[in-house]
């Protein structure tokens, strides 16, 4: 397997790393997603972006490797050519 990494600002994220993703709190107070840890950031990162409200991923951050990114990050990172999963067919 290779070392998918891309650079993001001044950093950069091995996608074959293990993640942790800390969602945000809703407005309403009651938090729908709570932390969880994958296998991999990319795992991470599509559950981020496929999977959690969109409003959520203002306030989220992804963990990789002792590197934050936040929720423009996750984005760019799911955009990106090094991204190693299929992504959802645009609606």
């Amino acid at each position: 397997m290779t070392n998918a990494a891309i650079a993001v600002g001044a950093a950069s994220v091995n996608f074959f790393a293990s993640a942790e993703l800390y969602p945000c709190s809703s407005r309403k107070g009651r938090r729908p997603v709570t932390y969880r840890r994958f296998e991999t950031a990319a795992e991470a990162v599509r559950f981020a972006i496929e999977e959690l409200p969109a409003p959520l991923l203002l306030g989220t951050y992804l963990e990789v490797e002792e590197k934050r990114f936040d929720g423009e990050a996750i984005r760019s990172l799911y955009e990106s050519n090094a991204y190693p999963l299929q992504r959802i067919a645009a609606e």
